[in-house]
């Protein structure tokens, strides 16, 4: 038995997780190689290796001749006298198995046999890599920053670099080699020199895994996220639906005293986090994604994609929000292209008016007192 050769078959399956019988067909492949740069023929060459005792056998399959005068091809026909010193009931017509010492074989071809099993075994472990890692796309994993290479980041994984592009990479944040952060995986592209992978910080998914991570009731089925939107390091948009009436989704999401979701800030550096209710019906939908702004009256329409938004004068710049981004989260969490007027605007433009969408007298005092110029604005510089 070759000891040192299960051994070493062992070791590569443990370490390198590459599979015993994947290097037991490189070496049959590289003593045909031997074989063939050898004799310069394979055609009847036959390598068989016991994948219990690591022992191998090379031989060639010879027509049996009557004498040696008659052989044409001492790769191909043996005499019968030969024949009959290998096997003694050999008649003329006959196939022996005739054994090849590999010790035969000389420098250049023991040197290329080698090499063809190195190469399948870096074949195989880049094909390992590549495997674990696509699996783990469109997920999270978490690796150790090395170093900078321009302003493109290089990360460790582990068995693998990834590299964090400038493009993917949020405004703001700055990382230190031996950092620990957590990264998106993009995609992983199968490249001669092993796999090129590409990561994200900035994805929309990025928070959706970093949800699915923190709150069981996601991880589960219970809770499903619907919809999000990002404007990464600023703020992001998520629409939530819960499958059980028992649980509420949005507070599943946030976590007692707000645990849960801080913890996903803290990773995102602070970005703010909006989680919304999720409603088939589009026209609340949209009132939910305008939030925290009050709306009067939202008017879609499902096939153009389109809808129409009043809101009370005081509360335009809220909804809008700053440089309009509640707006342009809204639409991207919603996929409607939505149009914001003020009730004075929207007055002017439609011939709307505020009290007859008005639910309660109560309302319409409140909306009276805005109109008299008596109402207090409730929002803040920083809402707005």
């Amino acid at each position: 038995m070759n000891k040192e050769l299960m051994e070493a078959l062992n070791i590569l399956e443990k370490e390198k997780e590459i599979s015993k019988e994947t290097i037991f067909e490189a070496i049959e492949n590289s003593l045909m190689l031997a074989c063939k740069n050898h004799f310069g023929k394979v055609d009847n060459v036959k390598v068989e290796i016991n994948r219990e005792t690591c022992d191998f056998c090379v031989y060639a399959e010879k027509t049996v001749v009557e004498t040696a005068d008659d052989v044409m091809d001492d790769m191909l026909e043996i005499s019968l006298e030969d024949a009959k010193k290998i096997a003694k009931k050999a008649k003329v017509d006959d196939v022996v198995k005739v054994e090849i010492k590999s010790k035969e074989f000389g420098r250049i071809a023991t040197q290329n046999a080698k090499n063809v099993i190195l190469q399948k075994i870096r074949e195989e472990e880049r094909a390992v890599v590549y495997n674990q890692f696509h699996a783990k796309e469109k997920d999270i994993i978490t690796g150790v920053v090395q170093r900078y290479i321009g302003r493109n980041i290089s990360i460790n994984l582990g068995k693998a670099d990834a590299i964090l592009n400038e493009s993917e990479q949020v405004k703001g944040e700055h990382f230190r080699p031996t950092d620990r952060i957590k990264v998106y995986i993009l995609e992983v592209k199968a490249n001669s020199k092993g796999p090129r992978i590409l990561v994200s910080r900035t994805h929309p998914d990025f928070v959706k895994r970093l949800f699915e991570a923190e709150v069981t009731e996601i991880k589960d089925g219970t809770v499903e996220i619907m919809s999000i939107a990002r404007e990464p390091g600023s703020r992001t948009k998520m629409a939530v639906y819960s499958h059980n009436e028992n649980v509420d989704p949005v507070g599943a999401c946030v976590g007692l005293n707000g645990a849960r979701v801080n913890a996903i800030v803290d990773e995102l550096g602070g970005e703010k986090i909006d989680i919304i209710n999720w409603d088939e019906n589009p026209g609340n939908l949209i009132q939910n994604a305008l939030s925290p702004a009050q709306i009067v009256a939202v008017f879609a329409d499902p096939d153009e994609k389109t809808a129409k938004v009043v809101v009370p004068d005081y509360q335009l710049s809220l909804a809008i929000g700053k440089e309009g981004q509640n707006a342009r989260l809204a639409a991207k969490l919603t996929g409607y292209k939505i149009d914001i007027k003020s009730e004075t605007q929207a007055k002017d433009a439609y011939g709307f008016r505020y009290e007859d969408y008005m639910d309660d007298e109560e309302e319409y005092e409140e909306y009276e007192e805005y109109e008299e110029g008596e109402y207090e604005e409730t929002y803040s510089e920083d809402e707005e």
